[in-house]
């Protein structure tokens, strides 16, 4: 499935770091950023996600949040977590749902791993319709991260 600007972002019920559950609707009213990545711990990720906590004011002065999520158990998402001191949440998509629903699923990875999270972007704007939508094939490279931003301003 591939999701684009004005589909209704896909309901996703998953868990933190913190280990509390947590839905797209809980951010019904907030325009939130989704951030799908393939592994934690690993170059680009860690460089993704670095990239958002050092930026992390500017989404806020976009009246956003971000999240991201990776198939990752969420026990080695906390590590990750507290390795890199993310200020933003990460989810854990273990049984690879929310991934598959955003089209952000590969089949094949690398070295034989199967069902790993695309690295993709959405926006999703405070009614849940999708803004801005990016799935990269390519692993290596990263996200539009002023396309997300002049998206998120669009909607102030």
């Amino acid at each position: 499935m591939t999701l684009s600007k004005g589909d209704k972002a896909p309901e996703f019920n998953l868990f933190s770091t913190e280990k509390n559950e947590v839905k797209l609707s809980d951010y019904k009213g907030k325009n939130l950023v989704i951030l799908f990545f393939p592994l934690a711990f690993t170059g680009v990720c860690t460089a993704e996600l670095c990239t958002i906590r050092d930026s992390y004011n500017k989404y806020e002065s976009l009246n956003a949040e971000v999240i991201g999520i990776s198939v990752d158990s969420l026990f080695t998402l906390e590590q990750f977590k507290k390795a890199e001191n993310y200020n933003f949440k990460l989810l854990s998509d273990f049984n690879k749902e929310a991934s598959r629903s955003y089209g952000s699923l590969y089949d094949q990875f690398v070295l034989g791993m199967k069902g790993v999270s695309k690295r993709s972007a959405f926006v999703v704007d405070s009614n849940g319709i999708i803004q801005y939508a990016e799935v990269l094939e390519d692993a290596g490279e990263q996200p539009d991260f002023a396309a997300i931003q002049k998206s998120l301003a669009a909607l102030n």
